[in-house]
């Protein structure tokens, strides 16, 4: 089925299409932040229902996020094929069959399936990413592109504080602490009766996951969204690609998606390994449960900040090197820092609480990078848009590394694994971004 929606030049839209325009993008953002912040509840809890690694937990983000590298490319056709609406649509009913996938998942309580519900909820995640992401970047001046993706990634960030808490709230139990601590003495009739009861408390909250991302498929294909011309050029830009014939010519936007796949790597390992870590200060679960939410709250207080000094007072890249180069120093205090202290009620070393901070230091980085990765793409932007969708696929690759670390060296030791990572994420700041030519 062609698309044959007339679409749009966003400079034609009018102030209040654009607002409304971006409100809405601002409610799938809302979403996609919901969907995948709950993986920082669901390793710890897989992990003990379905007994574990450390990497085998992980798999949960590789398996949800290697979606990402699978679908990227496809999704761009899709979106050429079918336009920004009926793909957004087909994007949540996509991640609708992911949720509904839990149920016979927790009824066997089979880990594999689970994995396999988790990759569906990831793909049509990925199709809807490679709507939105090149959608709110166009839409409006490209000097503020990064103040609107801060307004994104606040709605974002804010349902990935109430996602872990409220899926806690919903599956775990004021006895499970003690459950927790008599497992390891049960018998194995015992022990496999307890997990399965506690594994099959997904069920109704996937249900109506599910019954709710195919309704809001329906409300995004006949909302007042527009279908916006990404393909269109200007004078400028037109002469700049006219020798242009394959992505991959465009040096600054294959290297801004190497600094994605680094960034969102980061990003997850800050957020999904802290209740593990904490755990290992001997913090329950119960009350680790909220370590995810101090990290995402100081992310939003970052997208604030640069709401309100991009580009009045500080320029989008400056903002990219600044919090490139925190993430640099507070990874160092991660691993070199030591002692207890009692801070907003929690008994911790420390160093936990410069992972609490990564949360402040990843903030603008993905804002940063994408417009300057998509910069001067003209034609090829929705292409390039699926390419940098793809390099989300550090999500699955890089907490792998830190979960294998984890296991051979200790949880503090893997956060070494994130050292390289800013390494390079400081270079795309500071000179990756402006390479247009590739050179030997």
């Amino acid at each position: 089925m062609k698309n044959h929606l007339a679409s749009v030049d966003v400079n034609s839209l009018s102030k209040r299409d654009t607002t409304v325009s971006i409100m809405i993008i601002a409610v799938l953002f809302f979403i996609f932040g919901f969907v995948s912040w709950i993986n920082a509840i669901l390793i710890p809890y897989f992990k003990i229902a379905c007994e574990l690694t450390n990497f085998q937990s992980y798999l949960v983000t590789f398996a949800f996020y290697i979606s990402y590298f699978v679908m990227s490319v496809p999704s761009s056709f899709l979106l050429k094929e079918f336009g920004f609406k009926r793909g957004m649509m087909l994007g949540f009913w996509t991640m609708a069959i992911g949720a509904f996938i839990f149920v016979p998942a927790a009824f066997t309580r089979t880990y594999e399936i689970f994995l396999i519900g988790l990759f569906t909820l990831g793909s049509g995640l990925a199709i809807l990413q490679t709507a939105a992401n090149p959608y709110i970047t166009v839409l409006g001046a490209k000097e503020r592109a990064a103040q609107r993706i801060s307004i994104m990634g606040i709605c974002n960030k804010g349902a990935g504080i109430l996602a872990p808490l409220i899926f806690a709230a919903v599956i775990l139990k004021a006895t499970d602490g003690e459950l927790f601590k008599q497992l390891p003495t049960m018998d194995d009739v015992q022990r496999d009766a307890a997990l399965d009861e506690l594994i099959r408390r997904v069920i109704v909250p996937y249900s109506c996951v599910g019954a709710v991302l195919f309704g809001l498929g329906l409300f995004v294909r006949y909302s007042p969204l527009p279908e916006i011309n990404t393909e269109k050029e200007s004078e400028e830009v037109a002469l700049a690609n006219s020798d242009k014939t394959s992505i991959f010519q465009f040096p600054h936007l294959i290297l801004g998606a190497i600094a994605i796949f680094l960034h969102v790597g980061t990003q997850v390992i800050a957020i999904d390994t802290i209740i593990g870590y904490a755990g290992s200060m001997n913090i329950q679960l119960l009350e680790a449960k909220v370590f995810p939410s101090y990290t995402l709250f100081l992310t939003i207080c970052g997208y604030l900040l640069g709401i309100i000094t991009i580009p009045r007072f500080v320029s989008q890249v400056n903002a990219l090197r600044i919090c490139t180069l925190l993430g640099t120093i507070f990874t160092l205090a991660i691993i070199y820092t030591e002692g207890n202290i009692n801070f907003l009620g929690h008994d911790a070393d420390i160093s936990i609480w410069f992972v609490v901070l990564l949360g402040l230091a990843n903030s603008l980085v993905w804002a940063g990078i994408w417009p300057l990765a998509l910069d001067g793409l003209g034609r090829f932007t929705k292409l390039g848009a699926s390419i940098m969708i793809m390099g989300l696929c550090g999500n699955a690759i890089v907490p792998l590394f830190y979960g294998y670390f984890a296991d051979e060296f200790g949880l503090k030791q893997a956060y070494w694994v994130l050292f390289p990572c800013y390494l390079y994420l400081v270079f795309y700041a500071v000179k990756g971004f402006k390479i247009r030519r590739w050179s030997i």
